[in-house]
């Protein structure tokens, strides 16, 4: 069961609406169409694991780049590593993926998140899209490797070079996860 509740707009003109799913996870969707009926909508999956402000501004601008009003027909479904499930990753279309980089690797709540959805997930994702993005404090590239491995063994396809930012993201930063979720979004709904 899921609670449709409108957003305000501007000018009494709704930008979007609000949904929770059965387990209570906000899904935002902007292609309601009809009365009570979703039209072709492709959903994108934003699986992150965000322990501190920086990595949660990055997480912040890639929702909001994928969520931009010129972007029509994809469902933004954001989940927390330890909380994605088979079920979510079966159910989307692409993955944006973000991590923290700790010791010069992935989360271990991202490594968990894959070994929990790697084989009931194996077969049936081949050849989906994915991104991601990671903040460490200096090297990131043993992180990136990993993410990068595990995906080829799930066979999934990247479809943009990670972000990877190191200490404090500044604007740049920022409009560069804006940009990739922007980017992600539009060719997931293109």
């Amino acid at each position: 069961m899921q609670l449709c509740v409108p957003l305000p707009g501007i000018r009494g003109k709704p930008e979007g609406r609000r949904r929770w799913d059965a387990s209570g996870f906000q899904v935002e969707d902007k292609q309601l169409v009809g009365i009570g009926t979703l039209g072709p909508v492709k959903r994108l999956l934003i699986v992150h694991h965000t322990t501190s402000p920086t990595l949660e501004a990055m997480y912040q601008a890639v929702r909001a780049g994928a969520s931009t009003d010129e972007i029509e027909g994809v469902e933004i479904v954001s989940r927390p590593a330890l909380a994605a499930t088979a079920v979510d990753v079966l159910a989307a279309d692409c993955y944006l993926l973000g991590t923290p980089v700790n010791i010069g690797y992935i989360s271990g709540a991202l490594k968990h998140f894959f070994d929990q959805i790697y084989y009931p997930c194996l077969e049936a994702t081949a050849g989906r899209p994915y991104a991601a993005f990671l903040h460490g404090n200096n090297d990131a590239s043993g992180a990136v490797r990993a993410i990068e491995a595990i995906t080829t063994g799930l066979q999934w396809k990247r479809v943009r070079p990670p972000v990877v930012l190191t200490g404090e993201p500044g604007k740049a930063g920022l409009e560069e996860c804006w940009e990739l979720g922007a980017t992600v979004a539009a060719e997931l709904a293109g």
